[in-house]
């Protein structure tokens, strides 16, 4: 494991960063003085603007491509970060994909694609984070506060995320010694093109007013927890972080 020098930054490696809720908490990791890998799927013109921007506000970013659930490619983006940056030290797993249907309706095969990214991305990324991160450092997973909500449609994607809980607590556990913590976030409702798409707007409005807060999430509300778990949260560990507004 490699040592940390004193005036090098800390570096975040974040999966699903060139949108949503990974792009925004990459920025806000930047703004908190991490260099940071944005890591991209697909979608290369979005995370270059991410990395523009980091850069643009005096942020140090590479934009880095790899499929979370290819092992090789994963260890690959790990390399990537190590040479731009020296080490890596919190990883954000916000990389994730969702198909919604009635148990009875799910397609077997969208079923399949969610398990691959959301669960086998999961165990790829907290594998390779878990070899590589030096001390002090942080893995945040991402699950969903549907799992306490229970809401019809979603029993594919809730599977998945009731599997990165798992491996959650039980990784945390597992790095005993290392000074490393392991956490979960788990957004409620948020206003993101994954969540908004294909929803009406009386369905958003719907379920907007379902906190007690009356609003659905933001990006900015997510980055923030994340920012805590990844800097000064450091007896938070072996936890999931429901960060949804009150409505579970």
């Amino acid at each position: 494991m490699s040592e940390q020098s004193s005036t090098s930054p800390r570096v975040a490696v974040v999966t699903g960063g060139s949108r949503g809720i990974g792009r925004e908490t990459a920025e806000r990791l930047a703004a908190d003085g991490f260099a940071v890998v944005v890591n991209y799927a697909g979608n290369q013109a979005e995370a270059d603007k991410a990395v523009a921007t980091i850069t643009e506000n005096g942020g140090r970013a590479i934009a880095c491509r790899a499929d979370v659930a290819d092992e090789t490619e994963v260890a690959a983006l790990f390399d990537a970060a190590e040479t731009a940056f020296g080490g890596v030290d919190v990883v954000v797993h916000a990389a994730g994909v969702m198909t919604l249907a009635p148990l009875v309706d799910t397609d077997l095969d969208a079923l399949d694609r969610m398990h691959r990214t959301n669960i086998r991305g999961t165990f790829v990324v907290d594998q390779q984070a878990a070899r590589r991160l030096r001390e002090g450092g942080a893995i945040i997973n991402f699950s969903s506060s549907v799992l306490a909500l229970a809401l019809p449609g979603y029993s594919g994607y809730a599977a998945t995320k009731g599997a990165v809980e798992a491996m959650t607590l039980v990784l945390a556990r597992e790095m005993r010694g290392r000074d490393i913590t392991v956490n979960a976030v788990a957004p409620g409702p948020t206003a993101t093109a994954l969540f908004l798409d294909g929803k009406d707007e009386e369905t958003v409005a719907r379920m907007a007013a379902q906190p007690p807060l009356e609003r659905l999430g933001t990006p900015q509300d997510i980055a923030e927890v994340v920012s805590f778990l990844a800097g000064p949260g450091r007896w938070v560990n072996g936890q999931v972080v429901r960060a949804n507004g009150g409505i579970a």
